[in-house]
């Protein structure tokens, strides 16, 4: 049986997807930053130090995807690595001062647009539309899908562990 919103659905994802990709790929003129790069880089800020399995468990990257990420972060002096004193297995991440900088200076990996609107609603309201998001991806059984494919403009969706900026 097919529900009487289904189409109208369907074209709310779909325009979703595009804002998100059109958003993408003017993060990535600007800033030469993958929205996947910049939320890897945001969540070490946040943190501080983290690991590469913590941060993809966090972020909900594969580990492949994120290694990648921050192989092309360290490439371009963003983040670095080291392994921890106590424990020589654990490598740990944190922000080199032009990775702290950019972190700090470059927009939200959403629309600075729906941010603004977002951060006016009430709490609950902030909440629920959280809640509703998540019930749809579970719905669409997509919960254990790697989000780099939406999080990347123009990313193939056949191959996950794909950046843009490759090339």
């Amino acid at each position: 049986m097919q529900s009487p919103f289904e189409d109208s659905i369907l074209r709310s994802l779909r325009r979703i997807s595009r804002a998100i990709d059109i958003h993408s790929r003017a993060l990535v003129r600007a800033h030469q930053l993958t929205s996947p790069q910049l939320v890897c880089l945001r969540e070490i800020r946040r943190d501080g130090e983290t690991t590469p399995s913590a941060l993809a468990r966090r972020i909900s990257l594969s580990q492949a995807t994120v290694t990648g990420i921050l192989d092309r972060l360290a490439a371009r002096g963003l983040i670095s690595r080291t392994r921890s004193e106590t424990d020589r297995r654990r490598v740990l991440l944190h922000l080199t001062p032009e990775g702290e900088q950019l972190a700090r200076e470059a927009p939200s990996p959403l629309q600075q647009h729906f941010v603004e609107h977002l951060t006016a609603l009430p709490e609950a309201a902030q909440r629920n539309i959280d809640d509703v998001l998540q019930q749809v991806v579970s719905m669409m059984e997509a919960d254990g899908l790697d989000a780099a494919a939406v999080l990347a403009p123009g990313a193939d969706l056949t191959t996950l562990d794909v950046d843009p900026l490759d090339d």
